[in-house]
């Protein structure tokens, strides 16, 4: 990327509805050519306020790609069991190809046990061990949904990552680590920095492709930032805002969005970017299971 006054902004509501409109493409043919109709389910244990508008607006999108939709809510006392249980009947149930459990779950719920407890095969968050276990070997997997849609904006504004060095802030399972093993299987060369790493503003700097997922507002400031690097913001973290009335919140990332602008070469917002990536790429992972459950080919470029 080449440094300009001001970052181009990588839309993600642009970059979703583009993918959102080729799962529905794919839909309509698997409909067309093999009467089937991919299945995506939600289980969302108890009342979150957040978890809750994740869900119905998953329940939509699957709708709208032509998709089936299953929501399962539980109350907040539902025992591990009874949750293992429904786990269990829908990997069984054949008109469901991808599913996943809401999270976070009560703490009376082990999150491990759960994931644990899925098919592999329709595990749409891509959390299995086993399909951990084959991304990072380089084999066919279900890939977590926001490390792939990290992966799809940092190639929509940089192109071809061959040879570029990424730098991922955060080692979660869930986002750290599979985009960081992604990443790898684009020719980069990656540095996975953390809350221990010693000097990690300057680790940032070296970075051409700069990923911030540590759940810290504005973390990520514009001295943290080579010239004309792509910044993926995954962070989503609600803060005061008094300007708005007292009570108000609003949304930023991990990243100082305002002060990395006007060095980055390229930044996501937030919100308006990996989120919306995230619902897009459960459709498509979804879409995936059902081929390989029935096997039929996709296109190369799905």
């Amino acid at each position: 990327m080449t440094t300009s006054a001001k970052a181009i902004l990588i839309d993600g509501k642009v970059i979703s509805a583009e993918l959102r409109a080729r799962v529905g493409v794919e839909v309509a043919r698997l409909k067309a050519e093999h009467g089937l109709t991919p299945g995506l389910a939600v289980i969302l244990v108890g009342n979150d306020p957040a978890s809750e508008v994740y869900v119905r607006n998953k329940g939509i999108a699957t709708r709208e790609a032509g998709m089936n939709s299953y929501e399962y809510k539980l109350p907040a006392e539902t025992s591990e069991a009874d949750l293992l249980a429904k786990v269990r009947e829908l990997n069984a149930d054949p008109a469901v190809h991808g599913f996943l459990v809401q999270f976070p779950v009560p703490d009376h719920i082990s999150q491990q046990a759960v994931i644990d407890m899925i098919d592999p095969a329709k595990d749409a968050d891509g959390l299995h061990p086993l399909n951990a276990g084959r991304l990072a070997s380089g084999l066919p997997a279900m890939v977590p949904a926001t490390p792939e849609g990290c992966l799809i904006m940092a190639k929509k504004a940089a192109g071809d990552l061959s040879g570029r060095h990424a730098v991922v802030i955060g080692r979660s399972n869930l986002v750290g680590k599979p985009v960081a093993q992604l990443l790898l299987r684009e020719n980069c060369t990656v540095t996975i920095a953390h809350s221990r790493s010693r000097d990690l503003p300057a680790i940032a700097r070296e970075a051409d492709i700069l990923v911030a997922a540590v759940g810290r507002p504005n973390m990520v400031k514009r001295d943290w930032v080579k010239p004309g690097a792509v910044v993926i913001d995954v962070g989503i973290n609600r803060v005061p805002a008094p300007e708005k009335g007292e009570g108000k919140t609003r949304l930023v990332g991990d990243v100082d969005f305002a002060d990395v602008s006007e060095v980055a070469g390229a930044i996501t917002p937030v919100p308006g970017g990996v989120g919306l990536m995230t619902v897009a790429c459960l459709l498509r992972n979804t879409v995936i299971a059902a081929c390989r459950s029935k096997g039929i080919d996709l296109p190369a470029d799905f």
